[in-house]
Order: C-alpha cells, then sequence, then structure tokens
C-alpha cells in the first residue's frame, strides 16, 4: 500500500504520505565502514532512466579573474512519460551587475556507446578516453558560448560504496535514490564568449553529476550548498533535508581535496546557516553566515577535522525556480501546496578561511566561496 501511495504522488505531483525515517536508507550507513570509493571510469556513467528522474552533471567555476560561473545538462524524466535535456549556463561577474541566466532545451539528445558522453544539438559534454577531464561546448545560446575544459587534478570521489541513499519502507525494493559524484578539484581552461565579449574562465573547477531518481521535492525540503577553493585545498559538501515523508532526516556529503589526493571524505559533515535573514518576499530563512564542517580520516588512517565560517555578505542572486526553470521541470514540483521552490546564491567578497587539521597539525588557508542554500517545501 505504501508503494501505491508513493506513485499516486509520482505521478499526480501530490505531497507524500508520512513514512518516517526508516524509509530512507542513508549513504551515511554506507560511510560507517566505507567513507568513500574513488571514482572509476563507469561511476560516471549517465543513468539516463526511464523513469522519473532529474540527472545533471554541473561544472562550477572560478575565474582567476574572479568570475564566477556554472555550465549544466540536466536529463529530466517524468513519469516515464517525456523526456527532455536542458543546458543551463551562468555567470557572476566580479563587479556585481546583474548575472547571466542562459537556460535551453535541446534537441537530438543521446550518448556514447559507454554513456559516459552527452550530445545533442549544439552541445556536447565529451569524456575524454583516460577519464580525466571533459571537454564543455555549447551554442545553444547566442548570448553564452561555451568552449571549456575541465581536468581534475585530484581524484574523484563519492560516498560509501556507490554515493546512493535509497527512499522506500522496503529496502530490498526501494522506490527511489539520490546520489552525488565530486571531482573536487579541477583546473579549467576556455571561455564562454558573451555578447559583451569573451570571458575567459581560466582557474580552477568542482564537476558534481548528480542522480534524482525521483521527484526532486519528494527527496529533499532543503539543501546546503559548500564549494570552497583555495591555493591548496578543495572543500566541498552537498547537504539536504528530506520532507518529514522521510523523517526530515539530514543526508550531508562531501570532502577535502587537495593537488593529487583526497585529505578525506564521506557523510560525517555539517552545514549550518548561523545568522539569518528572512526574506521579506517569501519568509524563507535566508541565510546570512554559513559554517561548514567536515570529519574523517586520511588514507593512512590519521585524523581530519576541517572547518569554515563567515559571513556570506550579500546575496549574487536569488532564484524563483518556478518562474524560471523549464516548463517541463516545472511538472516535476508543480502542483503541491507548499511547494515554493527558491535558491540563494553567493560568494562572500571577503576570502574566508578553510582551518585544516590533519593528525593534530593545522593549517589555515584563505579561499574562495561559493555557496546555495535551496528551499523547496
Amino acid at each position: 500500500m505504501n508503494w501505491l501511495k508513493q506513485q499516486v504522488a509520482n505521478v499526480a505531483g501530490t505531497q507524500e504520505p508520512i513514512y518516517g525515517p526508516s524509509a530512507i536508507q542513508s549513504v551515511a550507513k554506507q560511510a560507517e565502514t566505507t567513507p568513500y570509493t574513488e571514482l572509476q571510469p563507469q561511476d560516471l556513467r549517465w543513468a539516463a532512466m526511464e523513469s522519473t528522474c532529474v540527472e545533471t552533471q554541473t561544472f562550477y567555476l572560478m575565474a582567476d579573474d574572479g568570475h564566477i560561473g556554472m555550465a549544466q545538462v540536466i536529463y529530466n524524466n517524468v513519469a516515464g512519460i517525456r523526456t527532455s535535456c536542458q543546458f543551463n549556463t551562468k555567470i557572476f561577474y566580479p563587479d556585481g551587475k546583474k548575472p547571466l541566466w542562459s537556460s535551453d532545451a535541446v534537441d537530438g539528445y543521446g550518448f556514447d556507446d559507454r554513456q559516459l558522453s552527452f550530445y545533442a544539438d549544439g552541445c556536447a559534454i565529451t569524456l575524454n578516453e583516460d577519464a580525466t577531464s571533459y571537454s564543455v561546448k555549447s551554442a545553444t545560446n547566442e548570448a553564452s558560448i561555451v568552449n571549456l575544459t575541465v581536468t581534475r587534478t585530484a581524484p574523484g570521489f563519492q560516498v560509501g560504496s556507490n554515493g546512493k541513499s535509497f527512499f522506500g519502507t522496503d529496502p530490498q525494493h526501494p522506490w527511489g535514490s539520490m546520489r552525488h559524484a565530486f571531482w573536487p578539484r579541477c583546473h579549467v581552461e576556455g571561455s564562454i564568449i558573451t555578447k559583451n565579449g569573451d570571458i575567459n574562465f581560466k582557474g580552477r573547477a568542482l564537476f558534481i553529476h548528480a542522480l534524482q531518481g525521483m521527484k526532486p521535492h519528494h527527496a529533499a525540503a532543503r539543501w546546503k550548498f559548500c564549494n570552497f577553493q583555495s591555493p591548496t585545498y578543495a572543500a566541498v559538501m552537498m547537504e539536504y533535508t528530506t520532507p518529514p515523508s522521510y523523517g526530515s532526516t539530514v543526508v550531508s556529503v562531501g570532502g577535502v581535496a587537495q593537488e593529487g589526493q583526497i585529505v578525506c571524505a564521506g557523510a560525517a559533515n555539517s552545514g549550518q546557516h548561523t545568522q539569518i535573514m528572512s526574506d521579506p518576499d517569501n519568509e524563507w530563512p535566508e541565510p546570512g553566515a554559513v559554517r561548514f564542517a567536515w570529519s574523517g580520516k586520511t588514507e593512512s588512517g590519521e585524523d581530519v577535522q576541517a572547518e569554515l565560517e563567515g559571513s556570506l555578505g550579500p546575496r549574487l542572486d536569488r532564484v524563483d525556480v518556478l518562474a524560471e526553470v523549464p516548463a517541463v521541470i516545472k511538472t516535476l514540483v508543480g502542483g503541491v501546496v507548499g511547494t515554493r521552490p527558491y535558491i540563494y546564491q553567493y560568494a562572500p567578497k571577503q576570502k574566508l578561511e578553510l582551518k585544516l587539521q590533519v593528525g593534530g597539525k593545522e593549517v589555515v588557508e584563505e579561499g574562495v566561496l561559493f555557496s546555495e542554500a535551496v528551499f523547496i517545501s
């Protein structure tokens, strides 16, 4: 009966019943014995599910000249009835002018024989033969023509043995899933050509391949995201809180890396909004300051503790998801009372410090933070 209720909610877009926290098998359980595994080429395959899902590959860019950007492809399937793909680009300018946002549906989409590379009319995201770099090209929008190469400079990882949390009252037959795979430390070359000229994105990048194998608002009610890059280190985190249907369970995946190695990774992380400034336009608890913390062990067994905290400063943007996302995405979250998704995006002008302790020795290093707070329901 629970399965039937979930399927009705999945197709109709209604809220799910209260199943309780036992209905999510968090990846944190895997991480108790296997904190993380390094990614192999097969871990980067597109799932391209034939049932309800949202699958993304996102490249978060930090240019040496201060520009921050994002290039992203989205694969959507609505109840196995309709599949579509979208290519998105966003650029944040150092001088604070209005961000450039481009979002275009793409036709003729598909994958290579190994499901490692995506292509469509006017765009392609291609993984090279040794699975160390992606070529990201798009001419889907004249406002932002993308030509980038993102090369990992540290191993990729997924938390646990497969990176997945599962949803469902029968652990042997889950009805949904959530997965993230990270390249935490990358070098990026190339540019995005805008109508106001070329933007050279030479700098650092984070790559995340994510799969929500169910309706997004059924899996998560809120998100916290951290992408911190300093001269030596990367510290990344993706944390979500499930709706009450799954006990408002918090799942946090992430890690700390440096050139050539993962310092630690796992699910023993936490993200906190340490200052709240309620948004008068929608009453969401917009954050004014954050604290992100990581805990784990090095490959050789040394204890690792890391944290960064500070003011977020003025937001870069506030995205009203239902006003700006493609119509097909709206069908995945629309029609639900109390679902009002907003994304708040930040990159503090004041550089924050990562405090990293490895084996009792502390290192403090300044870097650039890009952070998001997402409120859905």
